[in-house]
């Protein structure tokens, strides 16, 4: 036989038998790296640590609430899980969407990104303290008025936001749009547009929410008159 001849066979089964020995490693290896104490019996599992809790108190619609929760739960899932106030949404969980949206000490926040032990003796207002079926509040009276929802998911953070905001134009907390410096912000379409920019209606019932704040801000004024 002719020696290139001889030579090329032989590389060619050194290659095959090396690919093989490589492959038959390779599993084994794998297997044992995703086994847990895979080749040392001896090595015990780590138990999974217990969750930290802490005790705290919370004013919740006008009622003190004492509570033993895991330091890492929101106040959106103490309110829904452990006080069964399912009124307020779980959206997104980012605080992008706005349908958790409570009014924490006169201020409107998003509850899923707010730990609850950081809000001990805080008076917390989530849509179920705005008005009862048989006394709404009147911002509730105008979004039902107005159709200010479809699916309705985000309706209650809307109008916890909505109630804020007429709050904040009262305090005369400045926004991004005013017509004069000197003066309080004006309650115009593009300024609750603005305020209002933190609460996502999937559904695109905008202009009727609009509709909805601007009677209901009328309604808070007349009963501030009265």
């Amino acid at each position: 036989m002719d020696d290139s001849i001889e030579t090329n066979i032989a590389r060619r089964n050194v290659l095959k038998t090396g690919a093989l020995a490589a492959t038959a490693t390779a599993v084994p290896l794998g297997a044992i790296a995703q086994t847990p104490n895979a080749g040392n019996a001896a090595t015990p599992a780590v138990p999974a640590s217990a969750p930290v809790t802490s005790k705290v108190t919370l004013r919740v619609n006008g009622k003190a609430h004492e509570l033993t929760v895991d330091t890492r739960t929101s106040l959106l899932d103490v309110l829904r899980e452990n006080l069964h106030l399912t009124g307020t949404k779980k959206g997104c969980d980012q605080g992008q969407c706005g349908a958790c949206t409570v009014i924490l000490d006169g201020r409107r926040i998003n509850s899923c990104l707010s730990l609850a032990i950081m809000h001990g003796g805080s008076e917390v207002t989530t849509i179920e303290g705005l008005g009862q079926p048989g006394k709404l509040h009147p911002m509730q009276a105008a979004f039902v008025k107005h159709d200010g929802y479809q699916c309705g998911y985000c309706t209650p953070g809307q109008i916890c936001s909505a109630v804020s905001v007429l709050d904040e134009i009262r305090k005369g907390v400045p926004s991004h749009v005013t017509a004069d410096l000197n003066q309080k912000p004006l309650l115009s379409i593009d300024e609750i547009r603005e305020r209002m920019s933190g609460n996502i209606c999937r559904c695109g019932a905008y202009s009727n929410i609009v509709d909805a704040i601007t009677e209901g801000a009328g309604a808070a004024s007349a009963e501030d008159r009265t």
